[in-house]
């Protein structure tokens, strides 16, 4: 979660898995978002089990190895993008399953900007609430970076105050509010760009701080 993407790999390769991972996102909505007959669909498929084939006969990744510090601080300066490991889940841009969400730090908080598309839709037109708790799950994730703390997910309660449009440009604001020992208490907000002040969900959190040394031990146990 520092100012610069985090790979293990040399630049060029890293921004190629990047652009290999857009290139699926974006497959993803396509697959969801359009009409397609048979021959089509069964060509693609054809097409897509021989790159899986190709991509599972080379070497193995061993990623526990690969982050044994995890990425909590130093955390940018306000104002500057936030980034963590390029594989995570939702917010890494070489992530498969990524939103493409774009995080910044303003001041104590995390922000993250997004657009929603067909492969997120649960409810016509509205995403899939689970889609919502995760972006809020990772969000959360970059406020233990501005606080430099190490932890990880205690409890995470989701209130959907109303239905998550797709296709329209979001704004997820998080924060943490109070620590109580090892508690680490959070909030955060999830709204329209245009206007910050309608709410479609609101999330707290309550994470666990841990020592950094214990995080080191648990990836390489």
């Amino acid at each position: 979660m520092s100012s610069a993407p985090q790979s293990p790999f040399p630049p060029d390769i890293a921004d190629a898995r990047a652009r290999l991972g857009a290139s699926y996102r974006r497959l993803g909505h396509a697959i969801a978002g359009h009409l397609v007959e048979v021959d089509v669909l069964d060509r693609l498929t054809t097409a897509l089990d021989a790159a899986t084939a190709e991509l599972d006969a080379l070497p193995a990744r061993d990623r526990v190895s690969e982050r044994p510090t995890g990425d909590w601080g130093p955390p940018p300066a306000s104002g500057e993008a936030m980034f963590s490991f390029d594989e995570r889940p939702v917010s890494g841009r070489a992530a498969p399953l990524g939103f493409d969400v774009s995080v910044t730090r303003d001041g104590d908080e995390a922000v993250g900007r997004l657009t929603l598309g067909k492969a997120h839709e649960g409810a016509p037109s509205r995403s899939h609430g689970g889609i919502i708790s995760a972006l809020f799950d990772d969000l959360f994730g970059f406020v233990l970076t501005i606080a430099e703390q190490a932890g990880f997910t205690g409890e995470l309660t989701i209130r959907y105050e109303a239905g998550t449009p797709i296709g329209v440009p979001l704004v997820c604001r998080v924060r943490m509010v109070e620590r109580v020992g090892r508690k680490l208490l959070m909030t955060g907000e999830l709204t329209p760009e245009s206007d910050e002040t309608q709410v479609f969900a609101r999330a707290t959190a309550t994470f666990i701080a841990i020592d950094p040394e214990r995080f080191r031990q648990l990836t390489t146990d």
